[in-house]
């Protein structure tokens, strides 16, 4: 008699060879009965095919009124460039949702190009648009780029982020919005030898950028950087993407005041010259009876002409400009709808400090409300960081820097003490010439100054 540790057992199911028909044997002693070879036949017979992604379509495409309405909440200004975008946006998606009509005209992508300074609302711009039209939206950097073949990132990491964005949808990803900042940084080299090194980082990524600018169906790495052979890709088609390309384009508007013989002098201005003139222009980045200091008006005056010459002087721009800048023709070609962001003003700066529903104010005193603290700051306060971030020259960008700055010292205080209860900025605060006034849970002021709060001289 035979043992029966010696029969063969199928390694699924354990029953021996005398209880079933047939034994398949595989490497290393493992079996498998034909029973449970059908078994497994019919399990992947049973799991469905993976079904083909629903078309993405938006459920309403709201007006271009809708969408100003809309970036009006959360951008202050910006009056004009707010009606272009939203009259592209809203012709680009109209176009995308008409595509299924037969019809002998078919509409062209009209990707947009943003040229303004910086801190002036180019990147929260397009941000807005993609939160209120509920579509993926990724921001890339196009200084990072550089030509295939080359140390850095290849054009395709730029729709790798997009669909990231949509969580792998790709027909979701299709129909999403792509900002690309710095595009000014990728043009060519100019000079009397642009040719002698390979521009790999300029003209190449340019050259590059073309195809999925246009619409094309492209190979992209599913974990991102360089492609290899035999490497698995994710085929997105490019063709309803939105490109929104923007940079400060620093120097063009040299070249449009060469072209039109209408740009600030060269050279150093006076500083009577500086002071006077300017009209209406300069009033509206400098408040109209604005009592300063000689110096500090002088200097601000200065900025806001220089400010009010290049926002003139972008407001002309035309192709031609943009290829002398170091644009190629075919680049600039793909990206028809060019809008002129405005300098950031001292008005808007202070709107921008209150106004909007994330605005900076409101976000530190929720901060400060986590604390039991009620924070307030004065017309003042709003008007001295204002003054700071148009003489810094960065923006709007340079708001939340100054209001940091100034707040630092009580946030690192309060959550050590509870005989606060309520916090007021002035425009000594912001200056660096006072400290908070705080008030205690009685509302009379605390007249020690915390640690870290000494006034400065």
């Amino acid at each position: 008699m035979s043992n029966p540790h010696d029969i063969p057992r199928c390694s699924f199911c354990n029953r021996g060879s005398d209880e079933i028909g047939k034994l398949i044997a595989g490497p290393q002693g493992v079996y498998i009965c034909n029973e449970c070879v059908d078994l497994c036949s019919e399990i992947l017979l049973q799991d469905p095919p993976q079904a083909e992604q629903e078309p993405f379509v938006l459920e309403r495409l709201p007006t271009p009124k809708e969408i100003t309405s809309y970036l009006d909440e959360y951008v202050i200004g910006q009056t004009q460039a707010k009606r272009v975008l939203s009259v592209a946006v809203y012709n680009h998606y109209k176009r995308i949702m008409s595509a299924s009509e037969t019809d002998e005209v078919e509409l062209a992508k009209s990707n947009i190009l943003l040229i303004g300074p910086t801190g002036c609302g180019k990147t929260l711009l397009a941000q807005t648009l993609a939160r209120f039209l509920d579509v993926p939206f990724s921001i890339s950097d196009a200084t990072a780029l550089t030509e295939a073949g080359y140390v850095g990132e290849d054009v395709e990491n730029i729709l790798l982020r997009l669909i990231q964005a949509a969580d792998y949808d790709i027909p979701r990803a299709e129909k999403g919005i792509i900002y690309i900042d710095e595009i000014d940084k990728i043009g060519r080299k100019t000079g009397a030898n642009p040719s002698i090194s390979r521009d790999v980082s300029g003209e190449g990524v340019q050259q590059a950028l073309l195809k999925i600018l246009e619409g094309t169906v492209a190979n992209v790495p599913p974990q991102g950087g360089r492609k290899h052979p035999q490497q698995e890709f994710i085929q997105i088609d490019t063709s309803d993407i939105l490109f929104i390309c923007g940079g400060t384009f620093d120097g063009l508007e040299r070249i449009i005041a060469g072209r039109t013989e209408s740009g600030p002098r060269v050279g150093f201005v006076r500083d009577e010259d500086s002071t006077q003139g300017a009209g209406d222009d300069i009033s509206r980045f400098l408040p109209p009876g604005l009592k300063l200091p000689a110096r500090e008006e002088r200097e601000l005056r200065r900025v806001a002409r220089e400010l009010q010459d290049k926002s003139r002087l972008l407001r002309q721009a035309i192709p031609d400009d943009l290829l002398q800048y170091g644009m190629i023709p075919e680049f600039v070609g793909r990206v028809p709808v060019v809008v002129s962001i405005e300098p950031v003003d001292v008005d808007m700066m202070m709107r921008i400090l209150v106004e909007p529903k994330n605005a900076i104010i409101r976000q530190y005193q929720k901060l400060f409300r986590l604390e039991q603290v009620e924070l307030s700051f004065t017309e003042d306060a709003l008007l001295s960081a204002a003054r700071q971030a148009l003489r810094r020259r960065i923006g709007a960008r340079g708001l939340r820097a100054i209001i940091e700055e100034r707040l630092l010292d009580i946030m690192y205080e309060l959550p050590s003490r509870d005989d606060v209860q309520r916090c007021v900025i002035t425009g000594g605060v912001i200056t660096g010439e006072e400290s908070p006034t705080l008030y205690d849970r009685e509302g009379r002021i605390i007249e020690d100054t915390p640690l870290g709060l000494d006034k400065a001289a």
